[in-house]
């Protein structure tokens, strides 16, 4: 704690402040790929259909550890650091493959789909010469094993054996609400990739923040599909690492807060009212649950979301590619029960958000600019007051930072702050 202390003067305040330091940093950066991303956290490696077969296999990213997904001829997934035991160089080389074994391009040492070695080029020399030590044994090398458990059709990883189970680690109410989305068989519509040029941290408290949405989207307010003067709230985990912002449509209570300049003026958008769509379609929906949620956002600690937009979809993960950098995916799914006509609604719905969309590009930018407003001020911190100074669920507004606040709270228990 005393090195953890002495890296990063936190404020007195605690969650509610954040040091801007944190967002450009190596040395915290080099901290978070041992603490977090090689520690007791799970992360998200990918969804069953993408390795639906027997050799099935795909590549993924634990922070800034490559990773290998695999199905094997038994039904079996497996994930393995990609990173060859001989000289560590990558051994998948495709971000999606089907083979009966992975082969390292480099000196053809071969590996089950379990990750254990199956035989190497000139184990025995050429012509009598050269080759391994009689004593080199094949079953004492293998890719480094990840922990691997599926929740609703959703494949994590960690690479600590102190990670308690995944539901625990997820807790009933997240678990609940992914059962929610996920309970069914799902099939892939669409992907988006885009590099951010921020803190990976950044993008984390963005989608945590239901704050934002309704000043920077303004497509949201002006439409109706996303308002702070809906119905809904916020929920967090247990442990407050992980968190559901929601909101309800059709229960739609009008503030006079977004009549005033500050919230909805010309300046950033569209006066209430006076917008219409060419194409009107791109809104239309149907109400596919009963509890009549139409926009959710549900987070797990450290890097993955789930978004639900009306009936659009979408998990989000990232993966830090540097101090400023992040690499951010999007997977856009529908249920293998959908009708066609539904299938086209939820592509449609896909527009609004991902690496081109009329909301989700607003992000990348913004993200950008606290990227470059913070990184000259390592001494200063953020000021995260918005509905009070704790973590704690909030079922009757959504005009908090309460999910911002878990978020730090998770983070410096972890990396002891």
């Amino acid at each position: 704690m005393e090195a953890a202390a002495s890296l990063v003067n936190w404020p007195s305040e605690g969650i509610t402040r954040v040091p801007f330091q944190v967002f450009s940093d190596d040395e915290v950066y080099e901290r978070e790929q041992q603490r977090i991303f090689r520690g007791p956290v799970w992360q998200y490696l990918c969804i069953e259909p993408e390795i639906a077969n027997p050799g099935d296999i795909v590549t993924a990213w634990m922070g800034e550890t490559p990773i290998i997904v695999t199905r094997d001829a038994e039904g079996q997934i497996h994930a393995m650091v990609n990173r060859c035991a001989h000289k560590g160089a990558l051994v998948a080389l495709r971000g999606k493959d089907n083979a009966k074994h992975l082969t390292c391009v480099y000196h053809a040492w071969s590996y089950r789909l379990d990750g254990r070695l199956r035989s190497i080029a000139f184990q025995k020399g050429v012509n009598g010469k050269g080759g391994m030590p009689e004593d080199f044994d094949v079953s004492a090398h293998r890719l480094q094993p990840v922990r691997v458990a599926s929740f609703c059709g959703l494949v994590f990883g960690t690479l600590s054996d102190e990670t308690p189970p995944l539901e625990e680690y997820l807790g009933p109410r997240m678990s609940a609400f992914i059962q929610r989305n996920f309970g069914r068989p799902l099939k892939i519509l669409g992907r988006h990739s885009q590099i951010i040029h921020n803190n990976w941290k950044l993008y984390a408290e963005n989608v945590r923040d239901s704050y934002h949405a309704t000043l920077l989207h303004t497509f949201y307010t002006t439409f109706k599909v996303n308002r702070l003067d809906m119905d809904g709230g916020i929920v967090l985990s247990d442990k407050k690492w992980h968190h559901i912002s929601y909101s309800k449509r059709a229960t739609f209570n009008l503030d006079r807060e977004y009549l005033t300049a500050e919230v909805h003026s010309a300046k950033y958008g569209a006066k209430h009212g006076d917008s219409a769509l060419e194409g009107p379609q791109l809104l239309d929906a149907w109400d596919e649950f009963d509890d009549g949620i139409t926009h959710s956002i549900q987070t797990v600690f450290p890097n993955l979301v789930f978004q639900f937009t009306l009936n659009s979809l979408a998990i989000r993960f990232f993966a830090p590619k540097g101090v400023d950098k992040t690499e951010l995916k999007w997977i856009f799914l529908g249920y293998e029960r959908d009708t066609p006509e539904q299938t086209e609604m939820r592509v449609r719905q896909s527009n609004l958000t991902g690496a081109a969309g009329l909301v989700a590009l607003e992000d990348g930018c913004i993200n950008e600019f606290v990227q470059r407003g913070t990184v000259g001020a390592p001494e200063r911190a953020a000021f995260i007051e918005m509905g009070g100074r704790v973590a704690e669920s909030n079922e009757s507004s959504r005009a908090t930072e309460a999910s911002v606040r878990g978020f730090w709270h998770g983070y410096r228990e972890i990396m002891g702050f």
